[in-house]
């Protein structure tokens, strides 16, 4: 293994730092319209980081929203791999702006540390493996492998424009593996390797009863009240003292943990009190048979997100509302289907609806696929073996309870499972003011890509 790339890494340390923060200064935020041209002058910026680097053929992507960015550098050879590396260059929005300590365009770096919105999601993550390409052709002229870049500037607003986009490039992508510089590690000090990835699923139920509220002295008793039978639908569809979902056919497809699963599971460190503490939440509570951490990352989910109707002001209002509605969101495990459980929740609604109101299901957007790796899966073993080198232990076994669209659409359009492989912890305020990214993180990850490109060219 020739270690010269670490002396370029360690000699541009921090020019490394500079860039990230001239990086982070770029308001990129994909969810205000106003921030447009600043999500388009980060897709340049990058455009400009990758041929610095050493990357060919780069491109913007242009999407009907927020662009992407392409580059690539494919002479290792037939015989090596090719690898596609992930990630994305817009942020959050900063507000509340009075809880910053400094302002979040205007980075600065404090204990070791860069604060500033974007610095850990996904500016410093996805600049790493940037600068690994970088240290890895400026030392040996060329890399182990094949790779290709694809950065997005809309992750953060679910990366609406990305299926068409990833469909239309689907020969330009082709490859054998990819990494997502989006991810997280266990700790500061401890590495983990994420096998699964819930999906997601949601509906608005609206119930709807007389043609305008009405004076409950008046018509109570009289008719139904639609805010009284949402809430006894919605009670309908989950069992208050086990916590199984009670929809028919809910549980139908869903791929249980072995032996060996549950193992990996138990093997995380889990302390049920910090839990409680962090959330504040009196005492656990979910599916029946289950742990905590196995309900939270691979068991199924329906939860009530959100409920409108009736009088919502101060005092009373003695009003028998017209309608009311609630939204709703399953968390879904492999492997269940989206359009299935949806069409399950509507047929439980029609067969649950209280006499005296009607009731009607409509699909929220935002529906994602459930991902897991498979077993024994080439670029999770590789990547494991790297963190274990990194950090000198091996990474825990993990799943997410979240969803990340783009893994499973990578899979859907590209047949390839996505391993991530990012350097950010969950302490690091992703979406909150005063987000921070570890210089340490920043420079281990650029090691880190730097073995696994290494690895992966044998």
């Amino acid at each position: 293994m020739n270690m010269g790339w670490q002396h370029y890494l360690d000699i541009n340390k921090d020019r490394f730092e500079q860039e990230l923060m001239d990086f982070v200064r770029i308001p990129s935020v994909s969810a205000r319209p106003e921030h447009m041209a600043d999500v388009e002058r980060a897709a340049d910026w990058v455009t400009a980081r990758l041929r610095a680097a050493g990357i060919e053929n780069t491109a913007i992507l242009p999407t009907t929203g927020h662009p992407a960015v392409y580059g690539d550098w494919l002479h290792a050879g037939a015989d090596k791999p090719t690898i596609l590396i992930y990630g994305h260059f817009d942020v959050q929005p900063a507000e509340p702006l009075d809880l910053w300590t400094s302002p979040p365009f205007e980075p600065e770096i404090r204990d070791g540390r860069i604060w500033g919105r974007g610095a850990s999601d996904d500016k410093g993550g996805m600049l790493i493996p940037i600068l690994s390409v970088e240290a890895l052709l400026k030392k040996t002229g060329r890399l182990p492998v094949n790779v290709k870049f694809l950065l997005e500037g809309q992750e953060e607003i679910g990366s609406p424009d990305m299926p068409p986009v990833i469909a239309a490039e689907r020969d330009r992508l082709a490859c054998d593996m990819i990494f997502s510089a989006d991810g997280l590690q266990w700790s500061a000090d401890a590495a983990q390797i994420v096998m699964g990835l819930k999906g997601l699923v949601g509906v608005e139920i609206t119930v709807e009863g007389p043609a305008t509220d009405q004076h409950s002295g008046l018509h109570g008793g009289g008719i139904n009240n639609p805010l009284m039978a949402l809430s006894q639908l919605l009670s309908s569809m989950k069992d208050t003292q086990t916590g199984r979902i009670t929809i028919d056919g809910f549980y139908n497809d869903v791929l249980d943990l072995t032996e060996e699963e549950r193992a990996q599971i138990a093997r995380v460190p889990f302390d049920e009190a910090e839990y409680l503490a962090e959330t504040g939440a009196p005492a656990p509570f979910g599916e029946e048979g289950y742990s905590v951490r196995e309900r939270l990352w691979a068991r199924p989910t329906l939860e009530v997100n959100g409920l409108t109707g009736g009088y919502q002001g101060e005092g009373s209002k003695t009003v028998l509302p017209a309608r009311a509605s609630a939204k709703i969101t399953c968390r879904l495990v492999t492997d269940q289907d989206p359009e299935h459980i949806a069409g399950l929740i509507r047929a439980h609604v029609e067969a649950h609806t209280p006499p005296g109101v009607t009731a009607r299901v409509d699909r929220l957007a935002g529906d994602a696929d459930p991902f897991l790796v498979p077993r024994g899966h080439n670029a999770t073993r590789a990547a494991e073996e790297v963190l274990a080198e990194t950090y000198g232990a091996a990474p825990f076994v993990t799943r997410v309870g979240g969803s990340i669209p783009i893994m499973t659409l990578f899979l859907r359009e590209l047949g390839v499972h996505g391993v991530m492989f990012g350097f950010s912890i969950g302490d690091e305020n992703l979406h909150a003011p005063d987000e921070f990214f570890r210089l340490e993180n920043f420079r281990r990850g650029q090691a880190a890509y730097c073995r696994l490109l290494e690895k992966l060219g044998g």
